[in-house]
């Protein structure tokens, strides 16, 4: 297993736990029991082959989608959004939608693994668009432009040209905007939303929503933090969305540098995988899978957590995306975890697949005898 992937989640779970200490200290245990579970599955799955998962790829996919389907029809909203449908509660209670984008990711690495990128756009664009197209149903704006730019970057990944992939972006832009039009009328809170975000200085003049109370959190923090059990305001989310803040507040300055350090971990690790895959000649089907795969997983996690860091910052509006790893919640983790053990397998994989480089050359020769 990879030692820097290691490093990284557990680095993710400490702050997490440092977080939830500090925002909500009665969740501490069952946060911790939840993070040692998903510290277990990375291990498992990292035992799998990139064979076994692409192999695993169109029956998982094809649940996720049976599930997001399950959603619209029994789902639950939360007291935030009782209107909306984005959990399951099946004994336990999850959020489906948290799935599919791993289910996404397993289809279309084993789909162009297999088939190739030759001439098979439409096939994947409308894997991309079945996927997006249920989560937006919920409604889940957050989630389901998160799904969609991971379709978009598997196809790169994948070695589907950027001209294709930009002439599909403007088509599908130009065929949405009618439906854009009539999914804001039908759902007026994200356009609310939207320009309440943008008037909030205007709006409230003290700053001190929950945005300005997570900047206070992290101003607070100073460099070092005041610890877990350091005195604090409550706001809303501070365990889940804004659990940053109360990680800064915590740790201070020097915990959110490794928490940023602990993503650029992930973002090496597979980039590692790709550049490694690169030299493999010829490259096989399951190379280019467990390439696909790994930077796929690596664009789940960092993205997901540069869309809920940007939320903190108050660059976007408040989506409830949660910060992969560290936030409170366990359907968020037990995936996040499952996606750190796929890269753990692609990348063993393509160092098994290494040509065995010859280093005799390297040598100095030893004097002939005479």
């Amino acid at each position: 297993m990879s030692v820097q992937l290691l490093v990284a989640q557990v680095l993710l779970i400490t702050l997490g736990l440092m977080g939830v200490a500090a925002a909500r200290p009665e969740l501490i245990v069952d946060h911790g029991g939840k993070a040692i579970l998903a510290v277990a599955v990375t291990f498992l799955v990292a035992r799998l082959k990139p064979r076994a998962l692409l192999k695993l790829g169109t029956p998982f996919w094809g649940f996720t989608l049976l599930l997001l389907m399950l959603v619209l029809v029994i789902g639950v909203g939360t007291e935030t959004s009782p209107g909306t449908r984005r959990w399951l509660n099946l004994g336990i209670r999850f959020q489906p939608s948290e799935l599919a984008k791993l289910g996404l990711i397993l289809q279309l690495a084993s789909f162009f693994s297999r088939r190739g990128v030759q001439h098979k756009l439409l096939s994947a664009t409308g894997m991309i668009f079945v996927t997006t197209l249920l989560v937006i149903l919920e409604p889940d704006l957050g989630t389901s432009v998160l799904t969609f730019g991971l379709g978009i970057i598997l196809m790169y990944a994948a070695g589907v040209r950027i001209s294709n992939i930009s002439g599909f972006l403007l088509s599908l832009g130009l065929v949405s905007i009618p439906f854009i039009s009539l999914y804001l009328e039908r759902h007026p809170y994200i356009l609310e939303r939207w320009f309440g975000h943008r008037n909030r200085d205007e709006t409230l003049p003290t700053g001190l929503d929950q945005i300005g109370m997570a900047h206070r959190d992290l101003t607070f923090g100073g460099w070092w933090g005041h610890g877990p059990d350091g005195l604090r305001w409550d706001y809303f989310a501070a365990h889940t969305d804004m659990v940053v803040a109360s990680v800064g507040f915590s740790t201070g300055l020097l915990g959110v540098v490794m928490l940023f350090f602990a993503y650029w971990l992930i973002v090496s690790s597979a980039l590692q995988v790709a550049q490694l895959a690169s030299r493999i000649r010829p490259m096989t089907p399951e190379v280019h899978g467990a390439s696909i795969l790994a930077i796929g997983c690596m664009f789940m996690i960092v993205g997901q957590a540069f869309v809920n860091l940007a939320v903190a910052a108050g660059i976007f509006p408040v989506t409830g995306v949660p910060l992969p790893l560290v936030s409170y919640g366990f359907s968020s983790m037990l995936t996040m975890s499952v996606a750190l053990g796929v890269i753990h397998s692609a990348l063993r994989h393509v160092r098994e697949q290494l040509p065995q480089e010859n280093s005799a050359a390297d040598l100095m020769p030893l004097p002939a005898d005479d």
